[in-house]
């Protein structure tokens, strides 16, 4: 599947390492894309909430399933995010900067897709340029 194909099909989209400071790129990503019209499902275990919406512990708290798992946290906590998505994400997505071809296969061996390195802003603003 593309990227483009990943960004008109799903709409929930769990952001791992989101953070409720609007100068922190996660924030301005997820943002971005709540602005659009995409589910933001927040996933920070330092938070209550994120901009009014209940924000889980991790993937495996989150009622029922999402789309995409939208990560910003450092590669070598990717592979236990990849853990805990089997069974409830379709995708896995490495936010620009990281990278972790040991999870990209682990996720691929799970059935899930996987984008590495993108940044989903930079990508919807991308396609939507057309």
């Amino acid at each position: 599947m593309t990227v483009e194909e990943i960004l008109k099909k799903y709409r929930d989209i769990a952001v791992v390492g989101i953070s409720d400071k609007p100068d922190r790129y996660s924030y301005q990503v997820a943002k971005f894309l709540m602005d659009r019209g995409y589910n933001i499902i927040p996933v920070n275990p330092m938070l209550d909430q994120w901009m009014g919406k209940k924000a889980y512990r991790d993937i495996h708290s989150i009622d029922g399933n999402v789309d995409v798992v939208d990560i910003f946290r450092r590669p070598e906590f990717i592979g236990n995010i990849v853990m805990d998505s089997k069974g409830k994400a379709k995708v896995i997505w490495m936010q620009e900067g990281i990278v972790n071809e040991d999870a990209a296969k682990l996720a691929n061996d799970m059935g899930m897709e996987v984008v590495m390195d993108k940044c989903m802003k930079k990508e919807y603003e991308k396609l939507n340029k057309k």
